[in-house]
């Protein structure tokens, strides 16, 4: 079960407290409460983890890029140098050179922002759904120590 769901269940188990006349306060089942909060603790890590996984994915994209870029660029400076070699085509060879490093240059950073750019999508909303969650589990924990304080 999701942590939303564990935590709708923990506002029922709240709602169908037993109300104490004239206080305003309910009693509940410590137990069904602590074993209710055990579980949204155990499910928030399955988020953390996609959390984790986003990160490593887009890590893995940018490194991906990377490679490719290198590649181009090894390419590039590979012909640049058999170019080189050739004394009658020297000038072309330096000057279509440059214009092959510019263009893997240019389709590395291009390549390496939209990495950048997919990457922080994903993990916008990775952060909205946590923050959210985050936001009901605060609720519904403040709610509980008010609860317990005035069980108390």
């Amino acid at each position: 079960m999701d942590a939303l769901a564990l935590i709708d269940e923990l506002e029922d188990l709240v709602d169908k407290g037993v109300p104490v006349p004239l206080s305003g306060k309910s009693l509940m089942n410590k137990d069904e409460l602590m074993e209710l909060i055990s579980e949204i603790r155990n499910s928030l890590p399955d988020d953390l983890k996609q959390a984790k996984w986003i990160k490593e994915e887009r890590q893995r994209i940018l490194d991906e890029a990377e490679d490719e870029a290198n590649k181009i660029i090894k390419s590039a400076e590979d012909q640049l140098v058999a170019m080189i070699s050739e004394h009658e085509i020297t000038k072309k060879a330096i000057e279509h050179s440059n214009d092959i490093l510019d263009k893997a240059r240019e389709g590395a950073r291009n390549i390496q922002t939209s990495s950048y750019q997919y990457a922080d999508n994903l993990l916008e909303n990775v952060e909205r759904v946590i923050s959210s969650s985050m936001r009901d589990l605060e609720q519904c924990m403040a709610l509980v120590r008010d609860n317990r304080s005035e069980l108390r």
